[in-house]
């Protein structure tokens, strides 16, 4: 499992964000990863809830929530990836005249969203077929929110599934909307806004919001895993 751990890596993770948002990082999981965890998804017991996306208007697909305690390889990537972020969530908070700051240490983020009743485990695997796709959305789950998260593709695009693109969205003030596709191969990882990043602008920083979410799968199987730092309440 690659981990952020070469000054290189996380200076281009951070000039990418700051410039669009998002970054991508190669090779996060080998395939051989990918498929054992992929393979998690038929076995409920690792699992604390299940989403039907067209039951709540999310699209279509289905999607499950990890019980705790976490398997240990989405353990040990929400540990080692949360280090490198927050430096970089603590400057875009200040830049947006934000107040809170994030520990550098994972557990005791964790534990500040555990003492406000925010306890339920986030990281989640996505599932999608053939018609399935992911609305437009922010992953808000209750006050406190980490502003950066991650997504780590699981099959081979042209392979194992076709369509289903990653797209991001971000609108600016009184712009229309700007849409990226993040080229996403089969164990890569981006990183993006959970809701909203800095901008400089003439006048010194503004806000943008950002949206996520998949394009219809024409074909085959594609499964997510979503690494999110904040708990649920």
């Amino acid at each position: 499992m690659a981990a952020l751990s070469h000054a290189d890596d996380i200076s281009g993770m951070e000039k990418d964000l700051d410039a669009q948002g998002w970054a991508l990082l190669p090779n996060v999981l080998t395939p051989t990863q990918c498929g054992e965890i992929a393979a998690w998804y038929d076995e409920p017991d690792r699992f604390r809830s299940r989403v039907v996306m067209a039951r709540h208007g999310y699209g279509r697909g289905e999607y499950r929530y990890f019980a705790y305690d976490l398997p240990k390889p989405v353990r040990d990537l929400r540990t080692t990836l949360y280090p490198a972020l927050a430096p970089i969530a603590n400057r875009w908070y200040a830049s947006m005249g934000l107040a809170p700051r994030f520990p550098l240490a994972h557990a005791d983020f964790l534990a500040r969203c555990h003492a406000d009743g925010q306890t339920r485990p986030t990281p989640l695997l996505l599932r999608y077929g053939p018609g399935d796709y992911n609305c437009l959305h922010q992953d808000l789950y209750g006050a406190h929110v980490f502003p950066l998260q991650v997504a780590i593709l699981l099959n081979m695009p042209g392979e194992d599934f076709t369509g289903g693109e990653f797209v991001i969205t971000e609108q600016r003030p009184r712009m229309q909307s700007r849409v990226s596709v993040v080229p996403l191969r089969q164990g890569d990882a981006v990183v993006f806004a959970v809701n909203q990043r800095p901008v400089q602008g003439t006048r010194g920083n503004y806000r943008v919001n950002l949206r996520h979410g998949v394009s219809v799968v024409q074909s085959g199987q594609r499964h997510t895993l979503g690494i999110i730092f904040h708990d649920a309440a």
